[in-house]
């Protein structure tokens, strides 16, 4: 699998990462085994999980495989951790901040995380005050790099020039969002300003939380996430009548490149101005494998065109 650089940064991720979402609640230990094996023995790199994936569960088992199967050195995580309440501070107060990141290693028995994902923006907290804290544990080892989740673009824009101004350390070098054909969400200020920084895009829910694999034009299979109580109003927000014409669009392409759904809805977020890597999740290795499988496919020009003009947002 191909590597990209994250922004402008040192750091180099497979331009599709894995994530961890449903580790611990749809997938258990044996199943997560399977999945960072394949995925890791395909090329992958990039693996990202988040305190709040089954309250901490996905980075126990994350740790659990790479103390037993996978080479911890083979991957690039991109945590989240959590912001405990305590005396310390919470939100994006440094003691809170490092509190979490502590926990989190824990959790992943391991030193340290490639990229911290700050989890989120807290205006309560002077800035400099938050990017101390990745002077920290930058200076510590116990971060590597450290990036955003979830900002509005003034958001990043502030951090950014806060952060250069505290010298680059302190700088972010990703943002995670939700994108794809169904979300162009980001393309309003996000993306602006992370190409401005020169800070990577992680685009998760690439596939519009499986909307755009095509799985639901008939109904809702007994087996996906629609079909789960907890997971269903997840997919159904992404279930509308502008949905129902861009998977039409994205079937037809499909089947004129003779590729799956899956892998030109993927392509096209992936290959986007600004984004570093498509972080997908999977059930199992074999779906996951499904999404590696479109690390080769390069969308022609008029396609890319037909599917932005049918996906634009207004």
């Amino acid at each position: 699998m191909r590597r990209r650089r994250v922004g402008d940064s040192g750091l180099e991720v497979s331009q599709i990462g894995l994530g961890t979402m449903t580790w611990g609640s749809g997938t258990d230990i044996d199943g997560a085994t399977e999945q960072l094996t394949a995925f890791v023995d395909a090329g992958g790199t990039l693996v990202e999980t988040a305190e709040g994936y089954g309250a901490g569960t996905a980075q126990e088992m994350l740790g659990e495989v790479l103390a037993t199967s996978v080479r911890r050195e083979d991957v690039v995580i991109a945590g989240r951790g959590g912001v405990p309440s305590g005396p310390l501070g919470d939100g994006a107060a440094r003691g809170a901040l490092l509190a979490g990141l502590d926990a989190m290693l824990e959790r992943l028995g391991t030193d340290h995380v490639d990229l911290w994902q700050l989890p989120f923006f807290d205006a309560r907290v002077p800035v400099e005050e938050t990017l101390s804290a990745v002077q920290v544990a930058v200076y510590s080892g116990k971060a590597r790099y450290a990036g955003l989740a979830g900002p509005a673009g003034w958001q990043l824009a502030t951090v950014a020039e806060r952060g250069r101004m505290l010298g680059g350390v302190a700088v972010p070098v990703s943002a995670q969002a939700e994108y794809s054909l169904l979300c162009r969400d980001p393309e309003r200020e996000l993306l602006p300003a992370a190409l401005h920084h020169g800070i990577g895009l992680l685009a998760w829910a690439p596939l519009g939380r499986g909307v755009l694999t095509g799985k639901y034009v008939d109904g809702t299979p007994a087996d996906s996430r629609a079909a789960s109580p907890e997971l269903a109003p997840y997919v159904e927000a992404r279930r509308t009548g502008r949905s129902a014409r861009i998977v039409h669009a994205v079937l037809t392409a499909a089947d004129g490149l003779g590729t799956s759904p899956l892998s030109v809805a993927l392509a096209w977020v992936r290959d986007q101005p600004g984004v570093a890597a498509a972080v997908v999740g999977a059930r199992d290795a074999a779906q996951l494998m499904a999404s590696m499988a479109a690390d080769p496919l390069v969308l022609p020009a008029e396609i890319r065109a037909a599917l932005d003009d049918v996906s634009d947002p207004g």
